[in-house]
């Protein structure tokens, strides 16, 4: 399922898709596209862990507008597979934890905050768990993930408004805070997600 949140619609889309097109006629495929973004996710997340913040912050958005190109790729190609679904899914997560990291190091290194390691790992944990959660609607309720108003259930906290929050505390040199930001609303949006459940599907019952 196809879901932008309001950052990549106005702000990622308009670029990563130009690029798509200019890539349609080369030898590019989407899954190199992936494994290109993966990259570039673990090079930002050391780039932020040796104190380059800025630079890192600037990187943390170019990854997120750069993950859209494989998905516009794909269509515009007619190449999307299941695979390569699968493949851009846990490649993004493996691409958020390397640069979360990158701020918790940053945050231990450069910031005089306690405990800034517990703070990170909370928020790499929370980013984890808001995209399965998103996973677990798509697979058991396709109806409600395909339905109404989706950014009432998947706005709150998406990929794409976690990076721009993470690029904008990285660049200030906040990683700490934003870390702290990012565990909070993490946490909020799931729970909001399960009371959203519990009132619209509370007593379906799986099929026997």
């Amino acid at each position: 399922m196809s879901y932008d949140g309001i950052v990549s619609r106005y702000l990622n889309r308009p670029l990563s898709r130009p690029a798509a097109r200019m890539l349609k006629p080369t030898p590019v495929s989407p899954n190199a596209i992936t494994a290109f973004t993966l990259l570039l996710s673990a090079a930002t997340g050391a780039a932020i862990a040796v104190g380059w913040n800025i630079a890192g912050g600037i990187a943390i958005q170019l990854v997120s507008v750069v993950d859209g190109v494989d998905g516009d790729l794909a269509r515009l190609k007619d190449r999307a597979t299941r695979f390569g679904g699968v493949f851009d899914a846990v490649a993004d997560r493996y691409g958020d934890a390397a640069m979360l990291a990158g701020m918790t190091v940053f945050a231990v290194r450069f910031e005089e905050h306690a405990h800034a390691e517990f703070v990170g790992l909370l928020a790499v944990s929370a980013a984890l768990i808001v995209s399965y959660s998103r996973a677990r609607i798509e697979a058991d309720l396709p109806d409600v993930a395909a339905g109404g108003n989706l950014d009432s259930i998947f706005g709150w906290a998406s990929r794409d408004v976690r990076s721009l929050i993470a690029a904008i505390g990285t660049v200030a040199g906040q990683c700490y805070w934003t870390l702290a930001l990012l565990a909070g609303l993490c946490a909020v949006t799931v729970a909001w997600r399960l009371l959203y459940l519990r009132l619209k599907v509370g007593s379906r019952r799986y099929a026997s």
